[in-house]
């Protein structure tokens, strides 16, 4: 019940993540019918273009043990395993094909479901894969239901094809019994092109269902919880939480350097208690003055009570204090635009303050 409510609660698709690293796993949309498929179309291949050749082949190679097996010495050890190897190498020429053939057709049905890849997670021991209980489960679970479903499915195509073929061919096979046995092999050849040829018709519908199927029930097991897409945004963006702690901290840290750098300014304009911009400029230096520090409210109230503290001249002016607000940020030099209105204020201070910088 538990897993069902579970599968349930899975509304959103798997992200990108998700699924890089479910393949990166070994977890990958499969269909063992397509290499069933791919297997039976090699069988086919062969029993076409190679069984009469290597039939005959084979035949011809043995046919001295068939037609005069009593002249074959058989004294010792030696000629026995002499005899075996023959054997084998002729059997070996004959199937070496048919099985470079079957393993192709195999590895081609593979490639083309999916990029293949080395995965160790899939060789790595693990309890689920000798564990009763979980072989219980994948038996009589809803996988192996379908599994069940598709073999029952492809037992009866298959013998209902085949069936409809010997019913139909009834006649040769009796003939057969009475036709010459050289003929013989060829009939059974022939027979043998026709059922497989049945058989692979029969399963195409079933590899093509399994093929989409595949896909789907892979995307399906992949499904994500709300909850789960959420997790996965903070850890791929981070905690929200945690960002805005951050991003509190270095607010904060600014604007304790900022604070630490009013009382080198030269002067601040005021915009009497919402805006201040502290400003520092170096006449023997040269060039345009810098922004040292810059607020509204009750940072501006900070900046002026640190000025006045530190005798740092306060000038008072609404519109100026707004637009170089807007305009210049911490740490930036004025923009030309400003250069007038501010010379006027540092000449005011400068000239009041006999003090002041030369």
């Amino acid at each position: 019940m538990s897993e069902d409510s579970d599968k349930e609660s899975k509304t959103e698709e798997a992200s990108e993540k998700k699924i890089a690293d479910a393949v990166e796993k070994g977890n990958i949309p499969f269909s063992r019918e397509a290499t069933l498929f791919a297997s039976l179309l090699g069988i086919l291949v062969s029993l076409v273009f190679f069984a009469a050749n290597q039939t005959t082949m084979l035949a011809e190679g043995l046919a001295r043990l068939i037609d005069d097996p009593g002249g074959l010495r058989l004294d010792t050890g030696e000629d026995a395993t002499a005899l075996l190897w023959m054997i084998a190498g002729l059997a070996g020429r004959v199937l070496l094909p048919v099985v470079l053939l079957l393993a192709v057709a195999g590895l081609v049905a593979a490639l083309l479901q999916n990029t293949p890849r080395l995965v160790g997670e899939r060789i790595r021991p693990q309890w689920s894969r000798i564990s009763p209980m979980a072989g219980w489960n994948r038996i009589f679970g809803k996988h192996g239901q379908i599994e069940f479903l598709k073999s029952l499915f492809k037992f009866l195509a298959i013998s209902i094809a085949c069936g409809i073929l010997l019913f139909s061919g009834r006649d040769d096979l009796l003939g057969a019994l009475t036709t010459d046995p050289v003929l013989v092999p060829s009939m059974l050849l022939t027979l043998a092109v026709r059922l497989v040829s049945v058989v692979c018709v029969a399963t195409i519908a079933l590899v093509s269902i399994d093929l989409v199927w595949s896909r789907l029930s892979w995307r399906a097991e992949l499904r994500m919880t709300k909850q789960e897409v959420k997790e996965e945004f903070k850890q791929a963006e981070g905690d929200p939480m945690v960002k805005a702690r951050m991003r509190s901290l270095a607010q904060q840290r600014a604007r304790q350097r900022m604070m630490s750098a009013v009382p080198r300014a030269s002067v601040v304009i005021a915009n009497p208690t919402h805006y201040a911009i502290a400003l520092q400029y170096d006449r023997q230096k040269g060039g345009a003055p810098l922004v040292l520090a810059k607020g509204v409210d009750l940072i501006a109230l900070k900046i002026r009570a640190i000025a006045e503290q530190n005798d740092v001249p306060v000038v008072e002016d609404r519109e100026l204090a707004r637009a170089l607000y807007a305009a210049v940020e911490v740490d930036q030099w004025i923009p030309p635009e400003f250069y007038r209105p501010i010379a006027k204020i540092l000449y005011f201070v400068y000239s009041r303050d006999k003090n002041g910088p030369t």
